[in-house]
């Protein structure tokens, strides 16, 4: 597993705007493409992405996001990530999505993600 796929990660649980910034430099290129179903385009570059995971960790104190599982090819990622924590009812919650991540070199360039594991519900 990519150590900055692991890295970028991490940051979503940081509510700490320095160490969040930090962990996406770190595991970025400086003009990381990124998407998901809950951005209305493509965010462009490492402020807006910190922007971005800082939102998650504001909105969803205490929850974490965790690789559970890689599977690399030729500088392309399919990963599957677990989002954890105390749902409103004070329950244990996990939330499942999938990101196709394309590396250069040991960075991440571009990530696209999906909600669900594309498994049928």
């Amino acid at each position: 597993m990519s150590d900055a796929i692991s890295t970028f990660f991490d940051a979503w649980q940081l509510e700490n705007n320095k160490q969040r910034l930090d962990h996406i430099t770190n595991s970025t290129t400086a003009d990381i493409c990124y998407s998901d179903p809950r951005t209305p385009e493509a965010l462009s570059g490492i402020n807006a992405l910190n922007e971005y995971v800082g939102m998650f960790s504001n909105n969803a104190p205490g929850w974490s996001a965790s690789v559970v599982k890689n599977n690399a090819s030729n500088g392309m990622n399919l990963v599957t990530v677990a989002f954890s924590g105390n749902g409103p009812d004070g329950k244990m919650q996990t939330q499942y999505g999938q990101y196709f991540i394309e590396m250069e070199g040991e960075l991440i360039a571009r990530m696209v993600g999906f909600v669900g594991t594309g498994e049928p519900e």
